[in-house]
């Protein structure tokens, strides 16, 4: 059934790519819609990801993106947490705080570049930033969320038998909002990666971001391609290999699925 299933994956994005062929050669040859340029091809972007491969480069973005982006996230996370927590404790930061979070959380992160640029430099601390003021607002409204939904009983019972503060959250918050909570955490990572790309547009050094912009600046829009799909795929790998692989064990782990 396994190799079934991978057989069926395999076949569907060989189609894409014939599909992806044939509506380049359409519109490049046979109709003449648009300029060979201006259209990425599968051809290309295969020629290009080796060389990018080769030469080092794409390695050396790779790396420089998850370097910035794991550093931002986890500070997110921590002030996410810090956040959450206080608007779930405090009803006049849930009546006020919460809202302006949410309209924050609008906020296209590209948004954030001038503010980073003007206060830290075109440097890696401007690029963190974007990414932790794109992701740490989204994981705070998660964390909230998640502690919100938890049943009354739960938190009722533990206070009932003489539990402190932090034994309750220790002890039955945290553990009953973890589920919800790896998602809350699958969701920001979704935020920073994206708020990753924004702050790299504006960086002079090595990063996905970067090299994408590369590709702009010398009209080759195989390279763009290129970029588009590792930073595709990069995602997807975090989150199904990492994310949803954890959320799976927990929720198996207590018999939910």
């Amino acid at each position: 059934m396994k190799t079934k299933k991978i057989a069926g994956n395999i076949l569907f994005f060989a189609g894409l790519i014939l599909l992806w062929q044939f509506l380049y050669t359409a519109a490049c040859d046979w109709f003449l819609w648009a300029k060979p340029y201006a259209i990425p091809n599968p051809t290309g972007v295969i020629r290009c990801f080796l060389l990018l491969l080769s030469d080092g480069t794409l390695p050396a973005a790779v790396f420089g993106s998850l370097l910035r982006v794991v550093t931002g996230f986890f500070i997110s996370i921590l002030i996410g947490i810090l956040l959450g927590i206080c608007i779930v404790n405090s009803g006049c930061l849930a009546r006020n705080l919460k809202p302006l979070i949410l309209g924050v959380q609008t906020l296209p992160s590209i948004c954030w570049v001038p503010f980073a640029i003007l206060w830290f430099g075109l440097s890696e601390s401007a690029i963190i930033f974007v990414v932790v003021m794109g992701s740490a607002f989204g994981i705070a409204l998660a964390i909230e969320s998640c502690i919100q939904n938890i049943p009354p009983i739960y938190i009722k019972a533990a206070k009932t038998m003489g539990v402190d503060s932090y034994q309750l959250y220790r002890y039955v918050i945290f553990p009953a909002a973890l589920p919800a909570f790896i998602g809350g955490l699958k969701q920001g990572w979704s935020f920073a990666w994206r708020a990753l790309m924004s702050g790299e547009v504006m960086s002079a050094s090595m990063g996905l971001g970067y090299t994408l912009m590369i590709g702009r600046d010398l009209a080759d829009i195989n390279q763009v391609m290129t970029v588009m799909l590792v930073i595709i795929f990069i995602g997807i790998l975090i989150d199904k290999g990492i994310f949803t692989t954890v959320e799976h064990r927990i929720l198996k782990k207590r018999g939910l699925v």
